[in-house]
């Protein structure tokens, strides 16, 4: 990136300059015309005695060197007037040195953005993969470590200074439940369960996902979970779906784009696989807390992890996990909101 030059506001010193400047320049003229007058003198008046001439002579002498003073007066307050111009005026030369010194810095490049370096332009080559792509922040991103450092940085500041920390938010037996169509039991399917899932009402908690012929449960209480964290917590989701899944589940949760903005983490961001890391968090490693019900994705951050109580609403989820009793669903009942897992887990992160 090329350095943006700004002139200075001019001091008050500067200001007074350009003011005697514009005085001196009408004492001038005013002087000068007086001298022609003098010299040309007036025809309408009468010829007057030597004496006169003589004190004529003098007093146009006198203007003359007052002008002459003046002159020099002005010439030396021009001169110091150019010299604060020279000064609160940006030299070209010294921008282009400063362009020359930013792009000099390279390498190492700070990231890329559509494979180029965003400070100098330089095309992406093949020594100079390292860093992370941020993908989920935008498409073609990739940061290298010195600016991940310093972006954490930035950011950690800015939480500390709204007393805020970072929460990781899983999905799939976290916040919601889900299950494919064709995996829907008989028992659900006498209920009618498909039939009551809908998109269209907004403060439901059942829904199908049409494009990926999917059911969505919400966990109960959630919506009350995440505003009220959102006070406490800048927010992440970060899920093993895939992203197309984790962008409709954000946007059942979040309709209105407030919790999480672009921060939907996928497993296509994923640096290993079956492994989840900070290292896709923009945020300090020292302020995060996971949200998660499955441990052995988080090897590398299980200081960081709360583990939570797994939901289970559909059929297909007891059986995927082995258990052999009937589903909320099959039941018709579901977790309490008040003084369930969620409700829980807020109030241990409220007392942190």
């Amino acid at each position: 990136m090329s350095l943006a030059a700004e002139s200075p506001s001019p001091s008050p010193s500067s200001s007074s300059g350009s003011d005697d400047f514009a005085a001196l320049l009408d004492a001038e003229l005013d002087l000068a015309s007086a001298v022609d007058s003098a010299s040309v003198g007036d025809p309408s008046t009468s010829p007057t005695s030597s004496d006169d001439e003589e004190d004529d002579d003098e007093d146009v002498v006198a203007d003359v060197e007052t002008v002459e003073q003046s002159s020099a007066k002005r010439r030396k307050v021009k001169v110091q007037y150019q010299d604060r111009e020279t000064a609160i005026r940006p030299d070209e030369d010294s921008i282009g040195s400063s362009e020359d010194a930013q792009i000099k810095i390279c390498p190492p490049h700070p990231g890329y953005f559509g494979g180029l370096c965003f400070r100098c332009g330089k095309r992406q080559d093949e020594e100079d993969v390292p860093g992370v792509a941020f993908g989920y922040v935008h498409k073609g991103l990739r940061l290298g470590t010195t600016e991940i450092d310093r972006l954490r940085g930035s950011d950690l500041k800015n939480l500390l200074r709204e007393r805020k920390l970072i929460l990781i938010l899983d999905l799939d037996h976290t916040l919601i439940n889900s299950t494919k169509l064709h995996d829907i039991s008989a028992a659900e399917n006498n209920l009618g369960i498909q039939t009551a899932a809908s998109k269209d009402d907004p403060n439901g908690s059942l829904f199908t996902l049409e494009g990926m012929q999917m059911l969505t449960k919400l966990r109960p209480f959630v919506r009350k979970f995440l505003k009220e964290a959102s006070n406490m917590f800048e927010m992440y989701i970060y899920t093993m779906g895939d992203k197309a899944y984790a962008i409709e589940i954000a946007k059942l949760l979040d309709p209105r784009n407030v919790y999480f903005n672009s921060k939907v983490i996928s497993n296509s961001d994923c640096t290993q696989r079956h492994q989840k890391g900070l290292d896709m968090v923009l945020g300090a490693e020292s302020v995060a807390v996971i949200l998660d019900d499955t441990e052995y994705v988080w090897q590398k951050h299980k200081e960081n992890l709360i583990l939570m109580e797994r939901y289970h609403y559909f059929a297909s989820s007891c059986r995927q996990f082995g258990f052999s009793v009937k589903s909320l669903s099959e039941f018709m009942q579901d977790e309490r909101g008040s003084d369930g897992a969620l409700a829980t887990i807020l109030d241990v992160l409220k007392r942190c």
